[in-house]
């Protein structure tokens, strides 16, 4: 491609690019960086297109999808950003915090061996083996549907049989909440 071939490619092609890519990447900077990396590539690859709309339609698929990449990319920075703001600074565990810790845990361990075989193995597989629903329903012969149903009912059976291991474990507590019910529903 001569100079005069990619100064026309460009000059006809540049407005329409920049627009896809600012629309995509929501920053201007961001645009016109997408749109020169793409003419960068055509010039590299010294591509030869049989019209100006075909070049065009090229560099369109190229920052369309380079515009795309970006924007996932800002979005998972975000995140980790929103995150990392969000957790408060680790602090040194006192030992109630510890034994808290414990209790909890063995609680937890409590609740899930009282679930049903089928409930318990697809809340373990997706929560501690961080499998996703798909991986779950290949692993066990079940379609990925029943395996969000599974996990649903299961999280929601674990956390009625944690709520009875609480009021268990704090009878006051739960007198005073029924008490304090009764107050509210007399007339």
């Amino acid at each position: 491609m001569t100079e005069a071939e990619f100064r026309k490619v460009y000059d006809s092609a540049f407005p329409v690019l920049y627009r896809v890519a600012y629309r995509v990447a929501g920053s201007g900077e961001a645009a016109e960086d997408l749109c020169h990396d793409a003419f960068f590539r055509l010039h590299e690859k010294d591509m030869v297109f049989p019209s100006l709309d075909e070049a065009t339609y090229w560099l369109i698929r190229v920052v369309k999808n380079a515009a795309l990449n970006y924007a996932k990319r800002k979005q998972r920075e975000r995140k980790v950003y929103q995150r990392a703001f969000k957790e408060s600074p680790r602090q040194e565990e006192t030992g109630e915090g510890i034994l808290v810790r414990k209790e909890t845990r063995g609680e937890v361990v409590q609740a899930l061996n009282k679930l049903p075989d089928n409930l318990r193995i697809v809340l373990v597989l997706k929560e501690y083996a961080e499998l996703n629903y798909r991986e779950i329903g290949r692993m066990l012969c079940i379609s990925e549907g029943n395996v969000k149903v599974r996990v649903f009912r299961a999280r929601e059976r674990l956390a009625s049989l944690l709520q009875g291991i609480v009021q268990d474990r704090n009878p006051r507590a739960e007198k005073e909440r029924k008490a304090a019910n009764e107050k509210v529903n007399v007339p």
